[in-house]
């Protein structure tokens, strides 16, 4: 007599149950929202605030630096962004057309780089549009609910934007 085996069903492919699936899904979300909110990174959606403060102090951009810095009197990186301050327009150091707009331009940045390192500040969500042409993210910066912006133009170191380039020079 020969042997014969028990009968044995055959071997499925594995499938992972469906609450498997809802626990894994669920986990990643809740990873993307700890991750955004722990680095003010837009994952989910584009925040209407974050905050800045404390940590490295801001430093003046150039090549080797652009984590936390200022390009300019209206521009600066900041967690990973490039941001653009949406309320004001300031003179430039880069493309400048005269020397009067490049000192202007110099003074605003160092003004805007010393208003950024005194304290803590918000980076909101004022305007309509997301980002400009360049890509930069379109925001206003803000302590105790005053723009720093604004104290730019008291200043008369920048002025309001109303959406079209003047010329800072004569």
């Amino acid at each position: 007599m020969t042997w014969v085996p028990p009968y044995r069903r055959p071997q499925r492919f594995w499938m992972p149950r469906l609450s498997t699936i809802r626990l894994v899904v669920l986990l990643g979300i809740l990873a993307a929202i700890f991750v955004k909110e722990g680095l003010g990174l837009e994952i989910l959606s584009a925040p209407s605030r974050f905050s800045g403060s404390g940590g490295e102090p801001f430093t003046l951009c150039n090549r080797g630096n652009q984590a936390r810095c200022v390009v300019d009197g209206d521009t600066i990186y900041y967690a990973g962004l490039k941001i653009r301050l949406e309320d004001i327009d300031a003179p430039e150091t880069y493309q400048y057309k005269c020397e009067s707009e490049l000192a202007l331009g110099q003074r605003a940045t160092n003004r805007l780089l010393e208003l950024i390192n005194s304290g803590p500040f918000e980076i909101v969500k004022r305007g309509g549009r997301e980002e400009d042409r360049y890509g930069r993210k379109l925001r206003t910066i803000e302590r105790g609910g005053r723009s720093l912006g604004e104290i730019l133009v008291a200043e008369g170191l920048a002025r309001r934007w109303d959406g079209a380039r003047r010329s800072w020079c004569g």
